[in-house]
């Protein structure tokens, strides 16, 4: 039997990858906007612009998740009742 690697894909890349996306994004999206400017100012525009979008977001690692395990009360027996000697 051949083994599968399963490769997981976070929801969100890591913060250093943002920044390259947005300005991809920005390049693809505004080529009309591009032969209005020239390429020089059209490369300082969306390099700002980028910027300022992904200013807000926060650059902090994801977590893990964990499991919580259920707490296990123990359960206290009855004190028995002295029985009487006769």
């Amino acid at each position: 039997m051949a083994t599968k690697k399963i490769i997981i894909k976070n929801p969100i890349p890591p913060a250093d990858n943002i920044l390259k996306r947005v300005t991809e994004q920005l390049n693809t999206s505004l080529t009309s906007l591009k032969v209005q400017l020239g390429e020089k100012k059209f490369k300082k525009r969306i390099k700002k612009a980028a910027k300022k979008l992904v200013a807000g977001i926060k650059k902090i690692p994801l977590k893990k998740a964990v499991t919580k395990s259920k707490k296990t009360i123990p359960v206290k027996k009855k004190a028995a009742k002295p029985t009487l000697k006769k």
